[in-house]
């Protein structure tokens, strides 16, 4: 049996090295996510506010309900909640999304007809609370004002079903979005009267181009049927070991169209992994036709 332990100062209950080495395992085993030693103290404060919500007095107690068909069904979720990290911007990268306008999606619609032909696939993978998705609504739909015919649809998936259900709402604190150009906010953006002032909305436009869901990239089957032109994957890999980030990065490129671009983060290099891509600028690759 595991020993308890509690917190002095403050009651509350205090995680062992042994209890955090089973959650450790368990969340490294459902999504992938690697919890180092240095990550128990983030871990112990974030899971003692699940015990308090659920009237749990112990981490024994918690890992037997984890650990049971019932806590598996209803507090997995939240417990993948509690641990993912959820940093996110509009955008951010802001290069990004010059490259994409500037170069892919020209390439895109020369060699594939993307987007004229068929509308442009594109997949935030990651999304967290939306600003990325929306960002990229904002950018597709101000180019698709300058190139005739063009359509686009966007996917955006997260594990984390809170920042889901706050990206569908599509509301933001106005300082959240001061990194917008004001052409964009002026055409995109609705701010909030009354009750809801210091508040904008994403337009109904651009929320109805975004498709949110659920996904854990420990999943064997993404269930997604249709190819991506582009996928964005940014400062998400860094939250798995080198053998798990290959492996990933191998499952959205056979998601990727031959000549479909992969986007990542500023801190992300496929250094030394076996991904058939190539460096096309600084985080930007492409799958080769």
């Amino acid at each position: 049996m595991l020993r308890l332990t509690k917190d002095t100062r403050t009651g509350a209950p205090s995680l062992s090295d042994r209890e955090f080495a089973r959650f450790s395992e368990f969340i490294y085993g459902e999504c992938g996510i690697k919890m180092p030693p240095a990550k128990k103290t983030m871990l112990e404060a974030r899971l003692q506010k699940r015990l308090r919500k659920l009237g749990i007095p112990t981490f024994q107690e918690y890992a037997d309900y984890i650990f049971s068909l019932e806590g598996a069904e209803q507090e997995l979720v939240h417990l993948i909640d509690v641990v993912t990290t959820n940093k996110t911007d509009f955008f951010r990268e802001a290069a990004h999304f010059d490259y994409l306008t500037g170069y892919a999606l020209p390439e895109l619609i020369r060699t594939r007809g993307s987007g004229i032909r068929k509308p442009l696939s594109i997949w935030s993978a990651g999304c967290s609370s939306g600003e990325e998705p929306y960002t990229l609504a904002m950018v597709l739909d101000d180019f698709a004002g300058q190139e005739e015919g063009f359509s686009y649809s966007i996917l955006a998936t997260d594990i984390c079903t809170t920042v889901l259900d706050k990206a569908k709402m599509a509301v933001y604190e106005e300082e959240r979005v001061e990194p917008v150009p004001l052409a964009l906010k002026r055409k995109y953006l609705l701010r909030g009267k009354d009750g809801h002032r210091g508040f904008v909305r994403i337009v109904p436009e651009l929320r109805h181009r975004v498709r949110f869901r659920r996904l854990n990239f420990m999943d064997g089957d993404f269930g997604m049927r249709e190819p991506m032109d582009v996928i964005f994957c940014r400062n998400v890999i860094i939250y798995f070991d080198k053998q798990t980030q290959e492996r990933l990065l191998n499952k959205f490129c056979r998601h990727l169209v031959p000549g479909g671009y992969l986007f990542m983060g500023h801190s992300e290099t496929l250094s030394g992994l076996d991904v058939p891509v190539e460096q096309v600028a600084s985080t930007i690759y492409r799958k080769p036709r």
